[in-house]
């Protein structure tokens, strides 16, 4: 250019061919990188800059990103945030220093790859890749204690900046199972605060408890109680219209309409306690087409749970329970026998749980199972053949949380 010939002036279309073809970044870049051949500190906002520019890539914001060596301090993780780098995860790596030391000296880099590896933790089987192992640049033992001091001087912030969604995992164990854990972590999704209503439906065949897990359920979350037979005897003893209508089925033990029994739910539904605390419904609905009347009163469940045992299991459990008319106390022959001759002699037996009338019921539940099953395909299988608070433990470790659905 003629130096005589001033102010020069950059033709616009420089500009757009610079940025078309990253000319600035590549410049940017490579002055990085003079920076950082020749130890020299790289300012913050450099950093910040070119990890914004690189994690704004397609390939990024489609398939999502790994960080890896920076946030070291808090000044750095704030920059992060500021410049809209807000992490899912944060997973910081601890081990004692002694084993850090350790493994800083067995230390190998694989010059092709980039890969790292360690002459007693992590050896490569390839003879090829063995010969060309190289040392990491050496960094004296005095060196890395400095920095593992000024890891611990920045960690507490560090903890403190990222305290909603960091997770510590214990370095000192095998790879296999750090990078398990690590796996584990970050797949998982973090619980809303969000407020939200459990819709929470219970299926299992006769016997499986399904009573007494709503009834726990509702005791410790405070949710609406609901057993449609039970429900359909409190509308059935009042003087209404439907009272009327449904007690002759009750009476005789026929099955009372489905077009009733749905008006009695969805009518109970809709009452204020169910919609602001949620509800835990059991013994509805029973087949497929109950299910999708259901879904097409809007009133679609949060969570499906299915408690399953074998038939032997629920004859055992159904066949031998008993009730002292005195006391009303509930006994069983094996799980709760009376405690007494007398109370003994006084048991009376429920018709209903007669071996011949609980065939015909686990038949029908059996029938109607699957199709049932591939309405709800998230639904949750819980074995029921355990100890009641074991079965609860699985229901509510399941049922706190929020299905990625909700959120």
């Amino acid at each position: 250019m003629d130096e005589t010939a001033k102010p020069l002036r950059i033709p616009p279309e420089m500009a757009i061919y610079a940025e078309k073809h990253e000319i600035f970044d590549l410049v940017q870049v490579n002055l990085f990188t003079i920076s950082f051949d020749n130890n020299i500190e790289i300012p913050v906002d450099l950093w910040i800059k070119l990890i914004q520019q690189r994690l704004s890539k397609i390939d990024c914001v489609r398939r999502g990103w790994v960080l890896e060596g920076i946030p070291q301090t808090r000044e750095e993780a704030l920059s992060l945030q500021e410049a809209g780098v807000a992490p899912n995860h944060v997973v910081l790596l601890e081990a004692p220093d002694a084993v850090l030391i350790e493994r800083s000296q067995g230390k190998r880099i694989d010059p092709v790859t980039g890969d790292v590896y360690h002459v007693t933790f992590i050896w490569p089987e390839d003879k090829e890749v063995v010969q060309r192992l190289e040392r990491q640049k050496t960094v004296s033992e005095e060196q890395l204690v400095a920095q593992l001091m000024q890891h611990h001087r920045e960690v507490h912030a560090l903890r403190k900046t990222y305290r909603n969604c960091l997770k510590g995992i214990d370095a000192d164990q095998p790879h296999v199972d750090v990078f398990d854990q690590v796996l584990t972590y970050i797949l998982s999704r973090h619980c809303s605060v969000a407020p939200h209503t459990p819709r929470v439906l219970l299926f299992g065949p006769p016997g499986s408890g399904k009573s007494l897990q709503a009834k726990l359920i509702s005791q410790k979350y405070n949710i609406v109680n609901l057993c449609c037979g039970e429900l359909l005897e409190a509308v059935s003893a009042d003087v209404t219209n439907m009272g009327e209508l449904i007690k002759p089925y009750l009476e005789s033990g026929q099955q009372v309409p489905d077009s009733m029994v749905l008006q009695i739910l969805t009518e109970r539904l809709s009452r204020l306690d169910c919609t602001t605390r949620g509800w835990v419904l059991h013994g509805f609905p029973r087949d497929l087409e109950q299910a999708e009347k259901l879904q097409e009163s809007n009133f679609i469940p949060s969570r499906v749970f299915f408690l399953e045992m074998t038939d032997d299991v629920a004859i055992e459990r159904v066949t031998l329970r008993s009730i002292d008319p005195v006391t009303g106390e509930k006994y069983h022959s094996l799980y709760k026998p009376a405690p007494s001759p007398e109370v003994q002699t006084r048991l009376q037996f429920n018709p209903k749980d007669s071996e011949a009338q609980l065939l015909r019921q686990l038949k029908e539940y059996w029938a109607n199972a699957s199709s049932l099953q591939d309405l709800y395909p998230e639904a949750v299988h819980i074995n029921a053949d355990q100890d009641p608070h074991t079965v609860f433990e699985s229901l509510e470790s399941r049922l706190v949380g929020r299905l990625q659905n909700d959120a």
